[in-house]
């Protein structure tokens, strides 16, 4: 390579990593690192001087693109023109060098509805493994009670896991919530089976608050097989498919996949923690955590963040 090509290619490398990340952002790739690497090929000199420049454009484009900088500065503004709190948690589970990718991930939140999830996965764990059975009944008591969207519940009422499942995940319905959690142990039960798998920044159900992080890492975990694997995965996934709320990650995929997901919203609080299962790239977990902001703006932040995220994923697969 001449001379001004190397100075060009590094340039314009330089650019992309150089760049300071104004909040907490990191990226790592899942893979053995020596196994990943850059390679600038410079066109041939017999090839006219147009073709080759035109050639290293093209090359270093796609560089560019593929790098998590890119994503960063593309969410960066986003959140700055909010006004809002923010925390993401990006992982690949496809493509030849799946990476990690957080911004403010381990800032604590809220958790709102999201403990439901949590308490889902352990509920299809128990049930994969034959602990529970999902046509089992879990019986109504005064305490399970919280303000949602059923009139049913009275003393001596009676709900499978099935149905209760149906009511937490698809409706986010309270009071269905409470009996989850008390159905599989109670609350601590549930932080410390979620603390076995590395969400120990949480506190579920009880304090009620979390992280991308943790929230991402529980995902991971279950859609890579290893909470309960496919029984688990037939079970509960369709109790998180085109649910009451679409309006965050699912909106910003825009059809393109199908996303099995979990909302929570409360007061200035909107977040959604996905499975985003036939994207570019292959398949990923996504998480975004909002405060300060909250009803429809809230939910379009998350959205174009999704987005953004997509068209990450799309330039990956290139």
């Amino acid at each position: 390579m001449s001379r001004g090509w190397l100075a060009l290619a590094l340039a314009v490398v330089g650019l992309v990593v150089m760049s300071p990340p104004v909040n907490d952002v990191h990226a790592t790739t899942t893979v053995d690192s020596r196994s990943s690497g850059l390679v600038l090929v410079a066109p041939s000199m017999a090839i006219t001087s147009t073709t080759a420049t035109q050639q290293i454009v093209q090359s270093l484009d796609q560089l560019v693109a593929r790098s998590p900088m890119t994503l960063t500065s593309s969410i960066e503004p986003m959140v700055a023109g909010s006004g809002a709190t923010m925390g993401v948690s990006l992982i690949e589970l496809g493509g030849t060098t799946p990476i990690n990718w957080t911004y403010n991930s381990h800032q604590v939140f809220t958790a709102a509805s999201t403990y439901k999830l949590v308490a889902l996965m352990m509920e299809a764990q128990n049930i994969a493994a034959g602990i529970t059975d999902p046509n089992g009944v879990v019986c109504y008591e005064d305490a399970d009670y919280e303000d949602g969207w059923y009139s049913d519940y009275q003393d001596g009422a009676c709900f499978t896991r099935n149905d209760l499942a149906q009511r937490a995940g698809l409706m986010s319905d309270n009071t269905a919530g409470h009996m989850l959690v008390r159905d599989i142990g109670g609350a601590d039960v549930l932080n410390a089976w979620a603390a076995s798998l590395g969400a120990t920044e949480s506190d579920f159900f009880t304090d009620n608050s979390t992280s991308a992080h943790d929230l991402a890492i529980l995902w991971a975990a279950e859609a890579k097989g290893s909470l309960g694997g496919a029984a688990a995965q037939a079970w509960m996934y369709p109790m998180l498919t085109e649910t009451r709320v679409e309006s965050g990650i699912p909106a910003g995929v825009a059809g393109r996949s199908s996303v099995v997901h979990k909302i929570g919203t409360i007061d200035l609080i909107d977040n959604d923690a996905g499975l985003v299962t036939s994207g570019p790239n292959g398949p990923y977990v996504l998480v975004v955590m909002t405060d300060n902001l909250g009803g429809d703006a809230g939910w379009q932040l998350i959205s174009s963040v999704s987005s953004a995220v997509w068209n990450y994923e799309s330039a990956r697969a290139q």
